[in-house]
């Protein structure tokens, strides 16, 4: 093919591609020149379009772009060649410009005036158009919260010539997220930590927009090592945070977050802070029916199971010491690392061992002599509670009470009873009680005072009378 030929190839070729170019279609091209109006495109092949200069300026005026810059823009006429623009600016738009918007889809710049019954007024180059509340934004607002703002907006009604349009900002922010999610979603993987904004709040956690309209949840449960009964109360509806990728479940859609994993552990100090005995100052959280949780710090919490307090008498008596945001004295019983559980026991207010200056109970050992409080009976015997922790058992032949005799009326729940210690296994759990052994005590101390009277001298006074009664009732001799 000769050289004319290959020319006019050319050319016959560009002239289709120019051809393809469609009103509203979305096209790339370069700056190839800069007048004082409008700047030249190149749009492939030999074609050229022009973009009006004020669509190229930021809002300081500045032009934005250069010579040899690609750009992206809607082809909005094609009549005396391509015209495109990037946006419709609100002072510069014409009638026949916003219907052109209308048809391709062009973004157009609008202020909105004011928010007025169901939505806004925004007002576009010299037109009044309507917003509906729900195509403003892609999150419930106020509905002040946009007026006097200046947005790009989307027509899509355009009725009446352009005297009755209605646009939208949502449908233009929308396209934006699902552009960006791709991209935003390769970054969401497990242990990222990433910076999102609150979309809104609930009992069960908060919703967090992590760019691109893609949402994870911040469950109340990963707000905070301590224990969050109000999640208003840690983030509000349009707060940025910064939260940890814990789980993604792309088959779901379904993306976890944490915000406590950002900061340390509480228990991983606890083993180097914590010890049993101690006590402890610790504020009661919440009641069930098997014992009362106790913050010790925010992170750790304890248990003061039902069994450490002493018997009333009642069903659930022990509660009654207790209500929730109270603070006491508590002494650590257990510390289970591995499960993260602490035993705790209340120590009575006002106690020595509450101010840490004296053991939390008498030494339970064989021969010791304690009082406890009657906690249950069981057909082999009565449990009687000693201290947090220590139950010792009385059995039936210990009790000193009679077979046929009622065990219950003797040992009423809730009773003080005193008690010799007889056995103590080598865990200290297993403790064997004689309340018998007390009244045998009982009975040699009155023997033993009885003894020492009889044996004390009779007093002078009274021995005479005595011996003149024994004189007198003696037989008489002959």
């Amino acid at each position: 093919m000769s050289e004319p030929d290959e020319d006019f190839a050319a050319m016959f070729e560009a002239s289709l591609k120019a051809k393809r170019f469609a009103k509203g279609q979305t096209l790339e091209g370069t700056i190839v020149a800069i007048g004082r109006e409008v700047a030249f495109v190149s749009v492939g092949g030999k074609g050229e379009a022009t973009i009006d200069l004020g669509e190229l300026k930021d809002d300081n005026g500045s032009l934005e772009v250069a010579v040899g810059d690609r750009i992206q823009a809607v082809v909005v006429s094609t009549v005396g060649g391509l015209t495109l623009s990037r946006r419709l600016a609100r002072g510069a738009a014409t009638a026949r410009q916003l219907e052109d918007a209308f048809h391709t889809g062009l973004p157009v710049e609008g202020k909105v005036e004011r928010a007025v019954k169901g939505g806004y007024e925004v007002r576009i180059a010299r037109q009044c158009a309507f917003c509906p509340f729900s195509q403003i934004d892609t999150v419930r607002t106020d509905p002040s919260a946009h007026e006097g703002h200046v947005y790009q907006f989307r027509i899509i009604e355009y009725k009446e010539g352009g005297r009755n349009l209605v646009v939208s900002r949502r449908a233009l922010l929308e396209e934006e997220q699902r552009a960006s999610a791709a991209e935003v979603r390769r970054s969401i993987v497990p242990g990222a930590v990433m910076t999102g904004r609150v979309t809104s709040v609930r009992e069960f956690g908060a919703f967090v927009d992590l760019g691109g309209g893609v949402q994870g949840l911040l469950h109340v449960s990963e707000m905070g090592w301590s224990r969050v009964s109000d999640t208003s109360q840690v983030v509000k509806p349009g707060d940025e945070i910064t939260v940890k990728v814990l789980r993604v479940d792309d088959d779901k859609q379904k993306i976890s977050l944490g915000l406590k994993q950002l900061t340390a552990d509480p228990w991983s100090r606890v083993h180097e802070t914590y010890e049993i005995g101690q006590v402890r100052t610790g504020r009661v959280t919440r009641l069930a029916d098997f014992g009362a949780f106790v913050e010790l710090e925010p992170g750790v919490e304890a248990l003061a199971h039902a069994s450490t307090f002493a018997p009333t008498g009642r069903s659930n008596g022990w509660s009654s010491a207790l209500a929730p945001e109270m603070t006491g004295a508590f002494e650590i019983l257990s510390i289970d690392l591995e499960k993260k559980r602490i035993g705790v026991a209340l120590l009575p207010e006002g106690s020595a061992r509450a101010g840490g200056t004296a053991p939390s109970q008498p030494g339970i050992v064989p021969g010791a002599r304690l009082t406890g409080k009657v906690e249950r009976h069981e057909k082999f015997g009565v449990f009687v509670f000693l201290a947090p922790g220590r139950t010792g058992l009385i059995p039936l032949r210990e009790t000193g009470v009679a077979k046929e005799a009622d065990i219950v009326r003797a040992f009423p729940i809730g009773a003080d009873v005193e008690v010799v210690v007889l056995e103590v296994d080598a865990a200290g759990r297993r403790i064997r009680l004689s309340a018998k052994a007390v009244l045998d005590a009982h009975e040699a101390e009155e023997v033993r005072e009885y003894t020492e009277r009889a044996d004390a001298g009779p007093s002078e006074g009274f021995g005479s009378l005595a011996d003149k009664l024994r004189g007198a009732l003696k037989p008489r001799e002959k």
